[in-house]
């Protein structure tokens, strides 16, 4: 399936200066070095900028100050990767199910299934279950007792989601990931065995949240293990049981929330961040990657760890040119002892 667009119609759309010819072609995205005849490239780390020499794209999304050295076609708007972000819908080419209900699906009769619902092959949804309007269900996924789907809800094949989670509208959950299984609670015995402690708890999950591949989301011990509004999670992220994940945060791979930690409004996590259990970041904290959170953090900002302990960005980055330093610093204190 390919489509095509003017470049009038992206400009429109975007809200963006054309400079060039407005009905020109547009038949695909791509980047300044790969882009050939037809594609609309963009411009948002400046680095790349010596591509724009080169480049083969038939137009360009670009800031202000790029476009004033640019002879080619383009689109002058202040925010090019969001731009870029905004059109792609456009050239999204994955298949759409017709709303219908495959025969080999297994539906409980208490099960309410909204208007215009595609509920792909082996599909099972049991007793009580609540899927919106306009959702898809695609191969093999599970929908768990009581739990509900809101509007528009993507769940690509083989997810399963346990019993009594509740999920807002638009929200899109990748293949394998696992929402609502037990929280990792034991307590000890006496004689060095683990007693288990049953999650009796729920999940709840806002709108416009998008979950990647092989994710998993706990469900509580007791209450409720929450993701706020627009929460964006990768491939790979753990969120343990009782977590809160606060509005429009976003967490790369192999990232993870232990047992009831919680995480503000507007955070960013760097892959394999981790925070502890039971401590709290504030909104607007960015975790650079491999970050260790161990204490709660109260003031917005960048964080880093790495192998040391956890310290503001600044420091850490000075810190770290100075363990390079260490060796000839130690070559000169000897020096000096001698």
């Amino acid at each position: 399936m390919s489509v095509t667009f003017s470049l009038g119609e992206i400009a429109a759309y975007l809200d963006a200066e054309v400079r060039g010819d407005s009905e020109l072609r547009i038949t695909g995205l791509s980047t300044l070095q790969d882009a050939g005849d037809g594609q609309l490239a963009f411009l948002a780390n400046p680095k790349y900028t010596k591509q724009l020499a080169t480049t083969k794209a038939s137009a360009v999304i670009l800031a202000p100050d790029h476009a004033e050295g640019f002879s080619g076609s383009c689109l002058i708007i202040s925010q090019p990767y969001l731009a870029y972000a905004r059109i792609s819908r456009w050239f999204d080419v994955s298949p759409i199910k017709p709303a219908a209900v495959h025969p080999s699906s297994i539906i409980d009769p208490t099960a309410v299934l909204g208007d215009d619902v595609y509920i792909g092959p082996n599909v099972v949804i049991e007793m009580n279950a609540c899927i919106g309007s306009g959702c898809h269900i695609a191969a093999n996924s599970f929908i768990g007792a009581r739990s509900s789907i809101g509007a528009n809800g993507y769940i690509a094949a083989n997810v399963s989601i346990y019993h009594d989670v509740r999920i807002g509208r638009k929200v899109r959950i990748h293949s394998s990931s696992v929402i609502g299984g037990d929280g990792f609670g034991i307590a000890p015995r006496p004689d060095g065995s683990w007693e288990k402690i049953y999650q009796i708890g729920g999940v709840v999950i806002g709108d416009d949240v998008e979950i990647g591949s092989c994710t998993t989301i706990d469900r509580a011990a007791l209450s409720d293990t929450i993701l706020g509004d627009g929460v964006k999670l990768d491939n790979h992220v753990q969120i343990a049981h009782n977590a809160v994940v606060g509005d429009h945060t976003a967490i790369a791979s192999y990232s993870g929330l232990a047992g009831s930690a919680r995480i503000g409004r507007h955070c960013i996590m760097g892959g394999d961040a981790c925070i502890v259990g039971h401590v709290t970041v504030c909104d607007n904290v960015q975790l650079t990657a491999r970050t260790l959170v161990t204490k709660s953090i109260s003031t917005a900002g960048s964080y880093s760890s790495g192998s040391t302990p956890l310290m503001s960005t600044t420091e850490w980055r000075k810190n770290s040119v100075r363990i390079g330093q260490l060796d000839a610093l130690a070559r000169r204190v000897k020096k000096l002892e001698q």
